[in-house]
C-alpha cells in the first residue's frame, strides 16, 4: 500500500502515514453496504462506503447539489435537509444509517407543499422578501424553516418559549422565537432580518 509523507517530528525524520483504503482496494462488503432510502419521493438503492455522509451521497451520487457543504462540522446549517420530517445536518449523518429513511432536500420542497411544480410558500416568501444575497446558505435556511414550522406547530418549545405557557397546542412564533429556532443556520451575508420577515409572512 502506498504511503504518504506526513509532518516531520524532528530534524531529518519523517513520519509516514498509510492512506485510507479506497473501496476498490478492500474486500467486497468490508467497507460498503447497500442502503435504500426515499429522496424527494423517489426510492434509491445505492451501495455506499461506510464513511460516506448523507450530504456526499446526495451531492456526489444522486446529483442533488442544492444542499451545500459549508463547514462540514454541523456548525453552519448549509447542509440542512429533512429526515423523516425532522431537520438534520446531512454532513453529520452517515449514509449507511439512513436505510429506510425519507429524505427531503431543497429540490423536493415544492413537491411537499406546492402544487403542479409550484414553489413552496417559503420559497416564494424568500423571493418576495429578498431573504438571501449570495444564496449559498439558502437551501439550508429553507429546509430548516420548514422543519421549524412543523416543530412549533406540534408544540415543541425552544429556549425562549414562555415556560408559563399552557402545555399542548402550537407555540406562537414571535420574531424572537423565529430567530432562536433558526439560530443554527448561519448567513454570512447577513440577510437575517429578511429571513425572519419571510418566515413571518408564511405563518400570518
Amino acid at each position: 500500500m502506498e504511503s504518504s509523507e506526513g509532518p516531520r517530528s524532528g530534524p531529518g525524520t519523517a513520519v509516514r502515514y498509510a492512506p485510507w483504503p479506497r473501496p476498490k482496494d478492500s474486500p467486497s462488503g468490508a467497507t460498503g453496504s447497500q442502503v435504500t432510502l426515499r429522496v424527494n419521493g423517489a426510492s434509491h438503492a445505492v451501495e455506499v462506503d461506510h464513511r460516506t455522509t448523507l450530504l456526499d451521497l446526495l451531492r456526489e451520487r444522486l446529483a442533488l447539489t442544492g444542499s451545500k457543504k459549508g463547514c462540514d462540522h454541523g456548525q453552519c446549517g448549509a447542509c440542512t435537509v429533512l429526515v423523516d420530517g425532522r431537520r438534520a445536518n446531512s454532513c453529520l449523518l452517515l449514509a449507511v444509517a439512513m436505510d429506510g429513511c425519507d429524505v427531503v432536500t431543497v429540490e423536493g420542497l415544492a413537491e411537499t407543499d406546492g402544487t403542479d411544480g409550484d414553489l413552496h410558500p417559503l420559497q416564494r416568501a424568500f423571493l418576495e422578501r429578498d431573504a438571501f444575497q449570495c444564496g449559498y446558505c439558502t437551501p439550508g435556511q429553507l429546509c430548516s424553516a420548514v422543519g421549524m414550522l412543523a416543530e412549533a406547530e406540534s408544540g415543541e418549545p425552544s429556549v425562549v418559549t414562555d415556560p408559563e405557557r399552557a402545555p399542548g397546542g402550537p407555540v406562537p412564533l414571535t420574531d424572537e422565537e423565529i430567530r432562536e429556532r433558526l439560530s443554527g443556520n448561519l448567513c454570512r451575508c447577513g440577510a437575517y432580518p429578511h429571513i425572519v420577515e419571510a418566515v413571518r409572512d408564511v405563518i400570518t
